[in-house]
């Protein structure tokens, strides 16, 4: 039954959605599953596998709900055999919630009071609408609690109101007005002028509910949360109220101005504020989703950033009064060195630092610098660079998080008797040797590449992030013999305990030999293995396999090619052309399918490469440090540092990223900034607005006027 719903939902074949449901039951992570088990899955993609997981788990949640819904009005003895099948059939949340609102436990309402003092039956001649003199019937009411009968009618108006905003069908009527015609309105809280100064943009600012901007309705959100707007939606009441009127008054009712009354006061008292709490909630939920997503590319991009490689490095954190914090790393980005270096006012110590640089260069034959961006960092490229090194290269690398690693605990368990300085210029070089080992020990929401991160559901973004974070890793692969615990972590079929339990064996018995030998460790068993054994590599093992993707449970195929091509395996492997003439179909068994063979040939052709795009230098524009020294029409090289809904933010050496808005990113329509850059690119821009009072400077990448 899920399946169905996720096939039909997914537009993807039900064969697929089984097989993909079943691994996912089994345990199989989705890395696994996209790279491993292409036939059971009909060669689905980590994204499509990881949306049918994720519609899975919302209909499994859903199934419990339903299975709550039905004990609850179950045990009140309203179940009717007909509402059971309604609910049964029911897979959406809010006509779930719909069918269930009138048996939910509630607070005590007006109709709940008015049925207790025994007015439902009246209630029932109201919303008949055929009895000639209500105000008579009424009569039979009064009592104590009850004392005229224009109160037992009002208590009847009330219960028939009630009834009328727990419709379904009418709720469904005014939820689609709401979705098509609202209007989400942010008004400035009155004397909140000029604590709200940085809301400004909407003190009064209005947007269709059915696609008002992600980042426009979380903005107004936070004013919200702060105390500076009051946001609602607007909408026609007089449409909505006539669209209760024909659905609920009869032609030729005989209580009809008592029904206009109800009517009104369903859709103002009861409707409305319940419908507009709903579907702003749901405009929250499609920010949260979309900023969710933009956050989740950008670290995707970021953690699949070029590294540049087994190189030894100088890392600078620099400052100005406290002086530039200098280490060294070897090629595996362990520590060699430290010192501090004085070259910037007011010490003014170039010479000896530029002799403590050169001194360290000599010493560990260094092959490149790597600078963060913070305080000063532009100063000291610049000043590095001048000292005109030969054969060593120069990059300014972003700061942002370093200082939550250095005061963290894995730092200090990496670092125990270093101080966080020398830790913060530790995380910068290794930054650099490669970005996705260090940064998998940052939070994520540290690394400044979301978008108002801190105000999406964060449960949701943990684990999308979380996802992210342990697809990047499994796509690139990790040296099992080098490779930190922290980075073992997201591999499939590991996990922390599993991780730590590996580098403790490796510390104690050293490098693995074969993928085979990671059995031996404590707790890894034959499934942990088989999810995690295609991303470990064993460089220069007992077996050339294992430093490819090629998954232990296919060495036969392999092995097989290589016999029938009269050659040993490493040969096999060492020589391309050996490959080009095999057949894939002809490997296809019982065990391994066609997509799997396809697979195997490009492992192999790859083996032993980094999937990352190795990494380029860069530099700023030599005679642009702050904003002052901008000019309108000014082009000037720049990085792109975090990607929007609405553009792409563009470091240009100033301290100050600067904003291409998306409108102004190429010579033609772009519907998403995703279409045209990408995180870390380097991109030519020219300076088409400046504000020096907000800090705020305007780029433009079209080429036109």
């Amino acid at each position: 039954m899920l399946e169905e719903i996720i096939a039909r939902q997914l537009q993807i074949p039900l064969p697929q959605v089984q097989g993909t449901v079943r691994l996912l039951r089994e345990g199989a992570t989705i890395p696994f599953i996209s790279r491993y088990r292409k036939e059971a899955t009909g060669s689905l993609d980590e994204v499509q596998v990881a949306a049918i997981r994720e519609q899975l788990e919302r209909l499994t949640e859903l199934e419990a709900r339903k299975h709550t819904v039905l004990e609850t009005i179950e045990s009140q003895g309203a179940l009717t055999p007909e509402l059971r099948r309604q609910i049964d059939e029911c897979w959406d949340p809010t006509s779930l919630e719909d069918l269930y609102l009138p048996y939910r436990p509630k607070r005590r309402t007006r109709a709940t009071i008015a049925r207790e003092r025994g007015l439902e039956p009246l209630a029932d001649l109201l919303q008949a609408q055929q009895c000639r003199n209500l105000a008579e019937q009424a009569r039979r009411f009064v009592s104590a609690e009850v004392p005229t009968p224009d109160a037992a009618v009002a208590g009847a108006c009330d219960i028939v109101a009630e009834r009328i905003s727990e419709d379904p069908r009418a709720r469904n009527t005014l939820r689609r007005i709401f979705a098509r015609e609202g209007v989400v309105h942010a008004r400035l809280v009155k004397g909140k002028e000029s604590a709200g100064t940085k809301y400004a943009d909407y003190f009064d600012a209005a947007s269709p509910l059915r696609n008002i901007a992600s980042h426009r309705y979380l903005a107004m959100r936070r004013g919200e949360e702060e105390g500076i707007l009051r946001i609602s939606i607007d909408i026609d009441a007089d449409r909505c109220t006539e669209e209760l009127r024909r659905r609920f008054i009869r032609p030729g009712s005989t209580t009809r101005s008592w029904m206009e009354e109800v009517v009104s006061d369903a859709f103002k008292r009861l409707l409305r504020p319940s419908l507009e709490t709903e579907q702003l909630a749901a405009a929250k939920e499609r920010a949260d989703d979309e900023a969710i997503r933009i956050f989740a590319e950008n670290l995707r991009q970021l953690l699949l950033a070029s590294p540049l490689g087994q190189k030894r490095v100088i890392a600078l954190d620099p400052g100005f009064r406290t002086g530039c914090k200098v280490v060294v790393l070897d090629s595996q980005g362990n520590l060699l060195h430290h010192t501090t270096i004085f070259p910037h006012p007011p010490q003014n110590r170039r010479d000896e630092a530029a002799a403590t640089l050169r001194s360290l260069v000599a010493r560990y034959r260094t092959q490149a610098f790597a600078i963060g961006d913070g305080t000063a960092g532009r100063e000291t490229e610049q000043w590095v660079r001048s000292l005109a090194w030969e054969g060593v290269e120069v990059f300014s690398v972003s700061e942002d998080g370093a200082s939550v690693y250095s005061a963290s605990a894995t730092a200090r368990e990496e670092f125990p008797t270093q101080d966080v300085t020398v830790r913060g210029a530790i995380s910068i070089g290794r930054r650099l040797i490669d970005p996705l080992s260090e940064l998998v020990k940052i939070d994520p929401k540290s690394i400044g590449v979301g978008q108002y991160q801190h105000s999406v559901d964060q449960t949701k973004l943990r684990n999308r992030l979380h996802v992210v974070v342990e697809s990047c890793v499994n796509s690139v692969g990790v040296n099992i013999n080098t490779a930190s615990k922290h980075i073992l972590t997201y591999i499939s079929g590991l996990g922390p305990a599993l991780a730590e339990n590996i580098v403790a064996y490796r510390a104690v018995h050293g490098d693995f030999p074969s993928r085979r030998a990671l059995l031996k460790v404590p707790r890894l068993g034959a499934r942990a293995f088989e999810q995690a054994a295609g991303f470990l590599r064993i460089v220069g093992g007992d077996n050339p396999l294992d430093n490819s993707a090629v998954h232990p449970e296919s060495y036969h195929i392999v092995e097989r090619m290589a016999a029938e091509q009269g050659v040993s395996v490493q040969r096999f492997l060492e020589e391309r052309s050996l490959r080009e003439g095999i057949r894939p179909e002809e490997y296809v068994d019982e065990r391994v399918g066609l997509p799997t063979v396809r697979d195997i040939l490009e492992a192999l052709d790859k083996r032993g490469l980094d999937p990352r795009e190795p990494l380029h230098g860069f530099a700023f524009a030599a005679d642009i440090h702050t904003i002052d020294d901008l000019r309108l029409g000014m082009l000037l090289p720049g990085i792109v540092t975090n990607i929007t809904a609405f553009g792409a933010f563009v470091d240009i050496g100033v301290k100050q990223d600067g904003l291409v808005h998306v409108s102004q990113m190429a010579d033609r329509y772009v519907a998403s900034p995703a279409e045209v850059v990408r995180l870390g690119q380097h991109v030519e821009v020219r300076v088409t607005g400046i504000d020096t009072l907000r800090g705020r400077i305007s780029l433009s990448m079209r080429r036109g006027n």
